[in-house]
C-alpha cells in the first residue's frame, strides 16, 4: 500500500481481509477526511456529518460479532484506526470512545435489555456514547473517584463531576462511573435529558481541536435499578475496559507517526538549501528519518504481535501498558522530528506536522499517562507497586 513503511515486510504478516479492511478506511480517509481536516481543526469543528459513512464502513464496534457487528480481528481493527489517526487523532478518538468504551461495557456487562437497546443504535451511529471516569481531580487515581451513586428505594441517584470527556456534549448515553454506599464502583448508564445531567465543553484546547472534549456534571440524577450494568462491580470493570481503549491507541498512534514521517520524508526531498541538494542529502536529516522509519517499525511489530495474542484470548494489561507507553511516545517523537525537518513550514496548517503534534500531547496523557504506564511495568517487573501504599 502506497504510504506505508515496511522495512522488515509486515504487510507479509497481515491476512488478506486485513490488508483490506485497512486499505478501505485509509482511501475513504484520503477522499474524505484529508481535503477538510486541516480546517476542522483549526476552526475547532468536528465533523459530524461523517458519522452515517463512518458507521457504513462498519467502524463502531467493528472487532465485534455480537448484533451483526463485523467481527473483524484484532490486527484489523487495530489497522483501521490506525488509518483513522494517520488523519486525525479525534478521529479515532471518536471510534474507540464509541467501541471500547461504550459498546464494550455494555456488551460485557449490560443487561439483554441495554444490549438490545443501545448496541444496535451505537453500531449505526444513530446513538452516540461517551464514558465518564476521570474526574477534575482524579484521572490516573480512579479509585479516589468522588461521583457517588446513593440507593434511594428501588433506584439510585448521582451526585459528582466528570472531565475530560471525549464526546460528552455529543453524547445520547453516558456510561458513569461511581461509587455506592459501601465504596464499591459501579456503572450506570445515563441518557440525554436526564434531570439534574449536563455536559459542558471544554474550550480553549490547543490539542484534539477537531474532538468535543466535555465536562459532565450530575446533580441527584435519579436512574432506576435498570440503568446500573448489572455486571460491573468494582474498579476491574472500568479498567477492563480501559484495557481495550488502550489497545486501539497503540495502532492509532502509529498511524499519526506515519502521516509526520511521510510529511518530513516528502519535504525533505523536495526543500533545496545550500548548493542546490535538498535537505534529504544531509546527514543529520538522514538520521532523524531513519530514527524515526526504525522506531514505527519497532512500533509496527509490536502492536501486530499484541493483536495476535488479543485474538488467541492471551493479551495482557501489562502489555498493552507497553505498547500504549512506546507507540505514544514513538509517534510524540517522530511529530518533534519532522516539525525540525520542515523548519518554520511546520507550523503551519498548510502541513499536518503540528496538528499531529498537538494532538499527540493529549494522547500521550489520556488513558494512563506515560509514566503511569511505566510505573505499571516497573511493578510488574519488581513486583513492587510504586504507587501503592508500603507496609504500616
Amino acid at each position: 500500500m502506497a504510504g506505508t513503511l515496511d522495512l522488515l515486510g509486515i504487510e507479509g504478516l497481515l491476512a488478506e481481509d486485513e490488508r483490506l479492511a485497512r486499505d478501505t478506511v485509509a482511501d475513504w480517509v484520503r477522499e474524505r477526511v484529508l481535503p477538510h481536516i486541516e480546517a476542522w481543526a483549526y476552526e475547532s469543528v468536528f465533523p459530524r456529518e461523517l458519522l452515517p459513512e463512518m458507521a457504513e464502513l462498519g467502524l463502531f464496534g467493528a472487532s465485534y460479532t455480537e448484533y451483526g457487528l463485523p467481527g473483524l480481528s484484532s490486527v484489523a481493527y487495530g489497522l483501521v484506526l490506525q488509518e483513522l489517526e494517520r488523519g486525525d487523532s479525534g478521529l479515532r478518538s471518536f471510534v474507540s470512545v464509541q467501541s471500547a468504551l461504550v459498546m464494550y461495557p455494555i456488551l460485557r456487562f449490560g443487561s439483554p435489555e441495554q444490549k438490545d437497546r443501545w448496541i444496535p443504535a451505537l453500531a449505526t451511529g444513530k446513538a452516540i456514547g461517551c464514558f465518564g471516569l476521570t474526574e477534575p481531580d482524579f484521572g490516573s487515581n480512579p479509585g479516589g473517584m468522588r461521583t457517588r451513586a446513593r440507593r434511594v428505594g428501588d433506584g439510585w441517584v448521582l451526585n459528582g463531576e466528570k472531565a475530560w470527556i471525549t464526546n460528552g456534549n455529543l453524547a445520547d448515553v453516558a456510561v458513569v462511573w461511581a461509587k455506592d454506599d459501601g465504596g464499591e464502583v459501579r456503572g450506570f448508564l445515563v441518557e440525554r435529558g436526564t434531570p439534574g445531567f449536563s455536559a459542558v465543553e471544554h474550550r480553549g484546547k490547543y490539542s484534539l481541536r477537531a474532538s468535543v472534549t466535555s465536562q459532565l456534571v450530575l446533580q441527584d440524577v435519579a436512574l432506576p435499578d435498570s440503568a446500573r450494568l448489572p455486571d460491573a462491580v468494582s474498579l476491574k470493570a472500568p479498567l477492563a475496559c480501559l484495557t481495550q481503549a488502550r489497545y486501539g491507541i497503540a495502532w492509532g498512534t502509529i498511524g499519526a507517526a506515519l502521516a509526520v514521517f511521510h510529511a518530513a520524508l516528502d519535504y525533505a526531498k523536495v526543500r533545496v538549501q545550500f548548493g542546490g541538494k535538498p535537505i534529504a542529502a544531509h546527514q543529520m536529516v538522514q538520521e532523524k528519518l531513519v530514527w524515526m522509519a526504525s522506531e514505527i517499525t519497532k512500533a509496527q511489530l509490536m502492536v501486530w504481535r499484541l493483536g495476535r495474542l488479543k485474538d488467541e484470548g492471551a493479551m495482557t494489561h501489562v502489555q498493552v501498558s507497553l505498547a500504549k507507553r512506546n507507540s505514544c511516545w514513538v509517534a510524540r517523537e517522530c511529530a518533534k522530528l519532522a516539525r525540525e525537518i520542515l523548519g518554520a513550514n511546520g507550523v503551519v496548517n498548510e502541513y499536518p506536522v503540528m496538528r499531529h503534534l498537538m494532538n499527540l500531547e493529549s494522547v500521550f496523557t489520556y488513558e494512563g499517562t506515560h509514566d503511569i504506564h511505566t510505573l505499571v511495568l516497573g511493578k510488574h517487573l519488581t513486583g513492587i507497586g510504586a504507587f501503592e501504599p508500603g507496609p504500616e
